[in-house]
């Protein structure tokens, strides 16, 4: 799955006894309502966010997660959680503005509209 959006916050890098490395970020989505999703980078890819800052557009890659916890009590409670394991800038914004071709330069309009397959006239192929 994917998740697109405005970083709003990178948390700092959490260190367990363990060693194990957790660090979060909190993606703000771009819909009617936009969104703040908590995600979590693990291990390894908690380095996925050390090019990153605050505000940049990014593409994060997903996958949710889900955890059954039982209290001493006896009461079974579910959890969430999305994880991170790619994640890329946001270029598409950049694909959705009209660009116009620059006209040819040295060249008169007479020459541009040239037809090119005038000079084939001559051609003998059948088709």
């Amino acid at each position: 799955m994917e998740l697109t959006g405005t970083i709003k916050k990178i948390s700092d890098l959490q260190t367990f006894s363990s060693g194990f490395q957790k660090k979060e970020l909190v993606l703000l989505t771009e819909e009617q309502y936009p969104q703040p999703i908590n995600i979590e980078f693990l291990s390894e890819k908690v380095d996925l966010l050390n090019t990153y800052k605050v505000g940049d557009k990014v593409k994060v890659h997903i996958n949710i997660r889900g955890r059954e916890w039982t209290s001493p009590q006896g009461e079974v409670k579910y959890f969430n959680s999305i994880t991170a394991w790619r994640m890329e800038k946001d270029g598409s914004s950049d694909f959705n503005e009209p660009t116009e071709a620059a006209p040819n330069q040295g060249q008169s309009p007479a020459t541009e509209n040239k037809n090119v397959f005038a000079e084939d006239e001559d051609d003998d192929l059948p088709f």
